[in-house]
């Protein structure tokens, strides 16, 4: 939603959203872009155990620039969180959320999966980027986390290479390569691609294909459905629109965005 809380509020009072019967999935990106970031982490931590959001790329670079290790950019829209008197209480709120989270046949991630991993074995590597975050030295974590590289898993890999490789792919990815590389500079449209780059989820044999992946992050690609895929990035924070999906039956909600 990043920072869209007066079309989240109207989404969710669209559904009849009771927090005693239904929870609610965020696909991260709380913030950050939109005018309402303080609201919109407010609202979802309020929500307690009826709701449940992955990190997103936002919700990290929100937590490196808290810290020091990462500057403001030219159209972050932070400063009400910095600023906020609640602010170390969302912050260390935010940074025990999880990289991803699965339920069933269903799995929740920010942007996607490399080709290489199964469902249970993206969820072991969540694990341990968490416990990066959540460690007493997590900012030793973040002083190290960002760049593009390596650009491809290997079983191999340790240190920060290994979980710079996890960060990147659930919270970044959009394309890979033929050979499975991540190619993290593009951010257009499918179509855009001309058969050199592939959407992570139509690479051959990709292992999660098992189950139905539920994303965000990829606003150019927009509202997709498929057995094995639901992206939800329908451009809330471009003037487009904020998407829910009921995850039981596939019935589709929107609310329109300023």
């Amino acid at each position: 939603m990043q920072g869209c809380y007066e079309p989240l509020a109207r989404l969710v009072d669209s559904i009849a959203f009771d927090p005693s019967r239904d929870k609610l999935w965020f696909v991260g990106d709380l913030v950050n872009r939109g005018p309402d970031s303080l609201a919109c982490l407010r609202f979802v931590k309020s929500l307690g155990e009826a709701a449940l959001t992955v990190l997103g790329n936002h919700d990290l670079h929100l937590v490196c620039v808290a810290e020091g290790v990462e500057k403001t950019r030219k159209r972050d829209t932070l400063e009400e969180v910095l600023e906020a008197p609640d602010r170390e209480e969302l912050l260390a709120w935010l940074r025990a959320r999880p990289l991803m989270h699965v339920d069933g046949n269903v799995a929740l991630v920010h942007a996607g999966l490399l080709p290489e991993w199964s469902v249970s074995r993206a969820a072991e590597l969540a694990r341990e980027v968490e416990s990066r975050l959540r460690a007493r030295d997590y900012r030793s974590f973040l002083e190290k986390m960002y760049g593009d590289k390596p650009d491809r898993w290997d079983e191999s890999l340790r240190g920060m290479d290994r979980l710079r490789v996890i960060v990147n792919a659930m919270t970044r990815l959009r394309v890979c390569t033929a050979d499975g590389r991540m190619a993290l500079e593009f951010k257009g449209e499918p179509g855009e691609t001309r058969g050199t780059m592939i959407p992570w989820f139509d690479m051959p044999g990709r292992q999660s294909a098992t189950h139905t992946i539920v994303v965000g992050h990829w606003s150019a690609l927009g509202l997709l459905e498929r057995r094995d895929i639901l992206a939800l990035d329908t451009g809330c924070v471009w003037g487009r629109t904020l998407s829910a999906v009921r995850i039981e039956d596939r019935k589709v909600f929107q609310k329109s965005c300023a």
